[in-house]
């Protein structure tokens, strides 16, 4: 078996609490290889990493950090309960680790805040979360159709027309929406950038 390879910060935020380091190791490959399934394209380290420039401009909280890194532990495009087992995970994990209750109690909300990119006002450690997550669809146009194309492909089983409706009806809830960001607003107008790429992903989308 190929030897896993984690990343340090991820070492990191785990340790935080004094856990064995033999069970922090554990932990953090576990969170590797769950990311690195082959049915996955675009929900990999890839996009954590993506994230986690965000929050780190933002000078997000650890717990916010923690969620960047539990959202999609377990991603199955066949299942709408991913980011309820995501947050179970989460918060067993954690609580192995010695996290304190309060930690354990805001990771799992802000994972399971991820199935509707919608926070309150008022919840910052929210909006930072849904900002770096939506933060792809404010990326150049290049980058914005590897990963159309990438979210495409693990929707491999859905024929193609399915696809097409209900990716269309996805890019419309956001468009519809009055704003996509809060506390982010990315290079050169994000939320411009953002309505424009999907603008253009909803005109292929209903193209015949």
């Amino acid at each position: 078996m190929a030897q896993v390879v984690v990343p340090p910060r991820l070492t990191s935020v785990l340790s935080s609490w004094g856990a064995a380091p033999d069970t922090v190791a554990a932990a953090a490959a576990d969170i590797v290889v769950r990311y690195q399934e082959s049915h996955r394209h675009y929900h990999t380290l890839e996009h954590i990493e993506e994230m986690l420039a965000v929050t780190y401009r933002l000078a997000a909280t650890d717990e916010v950090t923690c969620a960047v890194w539990m959202h999609d532990v377990i991603y199955d495009p066949r299942r709408h309960d991913n980011e309820a087992r995501s947050a179970a995970y989460a918060r067993r994990l954690l609580r192995r680790l010695g996290a304190p209750s309060r930690f354990v109690t805001e990771v799992g909300r802000l994972v399971e805040s991820t199935a509707h990119h919608d926070p309150v006002v008022g919840d910052h450690n929210g909006e930072v979360l849904a900002d770096a997550d939506l933060a792809i669809l404010a990326a150049p146009a290049d980058r914005y159709e590897r990963y159309v194309r990438d979210v495409h492909a693990e929707y491999a089983h859905v024929s193609d027309g399915d696809w097409r409706r209900g990716r269309a009806a996805v890019v419309r809830t956001f468009l519809d929406r009055p704003v996509l960001f809060h506390s982010w607003q990315g290079p050169e107008g994000g939320e411009e950038r953002a309505r424009k790429n999907l603008r253009a992903e909803l005109a292929a989308l209903t193209t015949p």
